[in-house]
């Protein structure tokens, strides 16, 4: 398992020379900051190769750019309309350019309009750190009551649409305005965020697309891009929904294995592939992150390892972000089906035999409180998440692990 870190560029707060003392081996980044259906230059890339590349003295980090992500797709990929042509060729060309400069490992997601969604962004925890969460029913407060969107309360239980409707009579306008910041903050580093109009606007166009539609977008554009991919020696892996079930109306497409099933056998090709998110996943109770990852291993090319815990029952749940090790998903025995799966491949002689993984998201703990880095990417919190990470891998492959 490699060991890599999420980094936004120059503008993180957590720098480069974190990153080396953090001890990881590998980066995982994007060029946030070009507009998404774009071309990603090689100049481009080259820069933020060096920017990784160099410490703040100057010294060599002896670390690379080794994942994208994210290479957005449009949301005109994704509905197929307007330029949605010239954006699916413009991916292909910065595929090339990435291959060019040495990476294979592209991460993407194919959610609608929105990238992930929380409604709060640093919750406090009884140890008086903090976290993001989903509350169901601020969710359906937003939903009914402040982006009001047509049949909205259909899509909630009577109990939950009554509660959302006491809680937004009590709300402040502070309050009503900083629910709908965080419910469409939008991607993570990225060029653009939505106002409500936008939002508005994206789920008019969708209401023609039906979840089976949208799952046949995705082959569409897999169908594509993946042959590219497979002759450039390239993978790729997509991200499931965050969380993974419907909002907003919006259909879902990668929620469960069965999801990620149909679509890596609809084009079948080895770099057509998965990033394996157990806090994404996780906040559902039918998905078994473990047997998950022994069933579809074959086609994991990313990990994304965090815990989230359910608060209520059911598939669409409250939750929130837990540590690394204390949330819902078993993460002794995922990592254990991980390792599995690299021994199946180094048996193999695949050339990916050391699969990538980073601690996803983190606390805010420590001295992350008082920095307000980017939601979910704290610099201390997400340390703590790699040593425990790194501790169960340590133990799992020690010699005398068997012994017990």
């Amino acid at each position: 398992m490699r060991q890599t870190w999420r980094w936004f560029g120059p503008k993180d707060l957590c720098s480069v020379d974190d990153m080396r003392q953090a001890g990881v081996e590998g980066v995982v980044s994007a060029l946030h900051h070009v507009s998404t259906g774009a071309v990603w230059t090689p100049e481009e890339i080259a820069r933020r190769q060096h920017e990784i590349g160099r410490m703040k003295d100057g010294a060599p980090s002896s670390l690379a750019w080794e994942v994208v992500e994210s290479l957005p797709v449009s949301e005109d990929i994704k509905k197929q309309q307007g330029d949605w042509r010239t954006h699916l060729a413009n991916w292909k060309t910065s595929m090339r350019h990435l291959r060019e400069a040495g990476i294979e490992v592209i991460c993407y997601n194919f959610m609608p309009v929105l990238d992930w969604t929380r409604t709060d962004l640093a919750w406090r925890l009884p140890t008086g750190g903090t976290c993001m969460r989903f509350d169901l029913i601020d969710f359906a407060a937003f939903d009914i009551h402040i982006l009001a969107r047509p049949g909205a309360a259909e899509d909630f239980a009577p109990e939950v649409v009554d509660e959302a409707a006491r809680r937004f009579a009590e709300m402040t306008e502070d309050r009503k305005a900083g629910l709908a910041r965080n419910v469409v903050f939008g991607l993570p580093g990225a060029a653009e965020s939505f106002s409500l109009a936008d939002v508005r606007q994206h789920l008019a166009e969708y209401d023609r697309i039906s979840a089976d539609q949208l799952r046949t977008h995705l082959i569409d554009f897999l169908a594509e891009v993946t042959p590219l991919a497979q002759e450039l020696g390239m993978r790729l892996c997509c991200h499931p929904d965050d969380p993974p079930f419907p909002l907003l109306g919006l259909p879902r497409v990668m929620s469960v294995e069965a999801d990620y099933r149909a679509v890596t056998e609809a084009v079948d090709l080895s770099a057509n592939g998965i990033t394996l998110c157990s806090g994404s996943l996780g906040a559902r109770p039918d998905n078994d992150l473990p047997g998950m990852m022994d069933r579809l291993g074959d086609r994991v090319h990313f990990l994304h390892l965090r815990n989230v815990l359910r608060e209520t029952d059911g598939i669409g749940a409250s939750f929130h972000e837990a540590e690394h090790l204390g949330g819902g998903t078993d993460m002794v025995a995922l990592i254990a089906s991980v390792l599995r799966e690299e021994g199946r491949r180094k048996a193999a002689g695949r050339a990916d035999v050391s699969i990538p993984f980073r601690p996803d998201h983190g606390q805010d703990i420590l001295d992350d409180l008082g920095r307000q880095a980017q939601p979910g990417y704290p610099s201390i919190g997400r340390l703590k998440g790699l040593a425990e990470l790194r501790g169960i891998m340590t133990a799992l492959e020690h010699p005398v692990e068997g012994l017990r």
